[in-house]
């Protein structure tokens, strides 16, 4: 089994700043509504193949969930699925809207 790579929510978002990222939101489509990170993909079984098939496995992939556990069996799907490098993010998104309350949407 691949390895997880973590990332914490300030490595996370340098990563994000910086851009030719892509990030992912795997929560309940009503928590994607209330508050996301900025440019986030909500992704659900609907449409997780469409993202698989479209999205460009070169650039770094970070998945956050509520507090960064379901994140890690995702992350390791997408490793499976030709990712090359993806994170999950420590701590999901219920660390992040703490730490940065502002870079929400």
């Amino acid at each position: 089994m691949p390895t997880i790579n973590q990332i914490d929510i300030h490595d996370a978002k340098t990563k994000i700043e910086d851009g030719d990222i892509n990030i992912v939101d795997i929560r309940d489509p009503a928590s994607f509504t209330i508050g996301h990170i900025e440019d986030a993909v909500h992704l659900s079984d609907t449409n997780v193949q469409e993202f698989i098939e479209k999205t460009n496995k070169d650039l770094p992939l970070i998945i956050y969930c509520y507090h960064g556990n379901s994140s890690q069996g995702a992350a390791s799907y997408f490793q499976e699925q030709g990712f090359k490098e993806v994170y999950s993010m420590a701590g999901g998104f219920e660390s992040w809207k703490y730490n940065y309350p502002f870079k929400t949407e």
